[in-house]
């Protein structure tokens, strides 16, 4: 339970959150970990328009989601494309989705913006159906192996890159509210939402166990019986309630992150309460 982290690849993107972060005052540690990012399926290669005549070739059955994906692909592709022609902060890019860096580096590879600083140009007199560029599309699109592989080359890729993980060590839930504002530009919805009310969770199991120690010195094992004995906890909110449970192992987990962030002092099997959170 103290291990509430978000993951992050790629320089740019990690420099992104870590200098909102720190300018919203959250607390964290970040360590550098080698990463990869994979991917099995199949690519076709050319114009927008010489890629969909290809798909077209496509057996009935394959076509329609391989054309879908095709279609939600050229759509971000023109999205990215209003917001490059008048130049845009890379930042506020990623805003748009993860799929941003690669669309990124395929108008690179077509020579077709420019950059100056962390703000992204699209060149002038570009003709987009001119570019060049790649359409990958996972395996499980395509219920005819050996009919796709006479129209897309087979494609896997990992990428060796090293990632940056954000170990969050934030209590207080106002603060909390402004990292899921932060997280939410850089996360999926999913992404953010577990971890928003994980570290909620711990935030209001970290307030009861100092609720409970007062200013007595407490014997650290009746301290985790007694709220093993209580759990689960439900927290009635203004939408509904939020149900909070926990094991023995991440109980301890939790007195050991008070102690380290000098909250409480564990001396002798005792317990202590230092400071609250607030």
């Amino acid at each position: 339970m103290i291990g509430l982290r978000f993951e992050v690849k790629g320089e740019s993107v990690k420099e992104a959150f870590l200098r909102e972060l720190k300018e919203a005052g959250v607390k964290f540690e970040i360590r550098e970990v080698l990463g990869y990012e994979s991917f099995v399926g199949y690519m076709m290669e050319g114009t927008l328009e010489e890629i969909r005549a290809q798909i077209e070739v496509f057996d009935a059955g394959d076509r329609e989601a391989i054309m879908e994906g095709f279609t939600a692909f050229r759509d971000s592709l023109f999205h990215l494309l209003e917001h490059l022609k008048n130049g845009e902060h890379f930042e506020n890019l990623l805003k748009e989705g993860p799929w941003v860096a690669e669309i990124l580096d395929q108008l690179a590879a077509n020579n077709a913006i420019d950059y100056s600083g962390d703000i992204i140009r699209l060149k002038d007199n570009v003709k987009v159906d001119e570019l060049y560029f790649q359409f990958k599309f996972p395996f499980e699109l395509v219920n005819n192996p050996e009919g796709a592989e006479k129209i897309a080359k087979q494609f896997a890729f990992t990428d060796l890159e090293m990632g940056y993980t954000f170990e969050i060590l934030e209590v207080d839930i106002a603060k909390i509210n402004v990292l899921g504002r932060i997280a939410s530009k850089y996360f999926s919805e999913d992404e953010l939402l577990k971890a928003y009310f994980a570290l909620i969770g711990r935030s209001i199991l970290a307030n009861e166990i100092l609720k409970a120690l007062g200013d007595e010195r407490v014997d650290g094992d009746e301290l985790v019986r007694s709220f093993i004995r209580a759990t689960p906890i439900a927290i009635p909110t203004e939408k509904g309630t939020l149900v909070i449970n926990f094991s023995k192992r991440a109980l301890e987990e939790v007195l050991h992150f008070l102690k380290k962030q000098g909250y409480v002092e564990i001396k002798g099997g005792k317990v202590r309460k230092l400071k609250d959170l607030s």
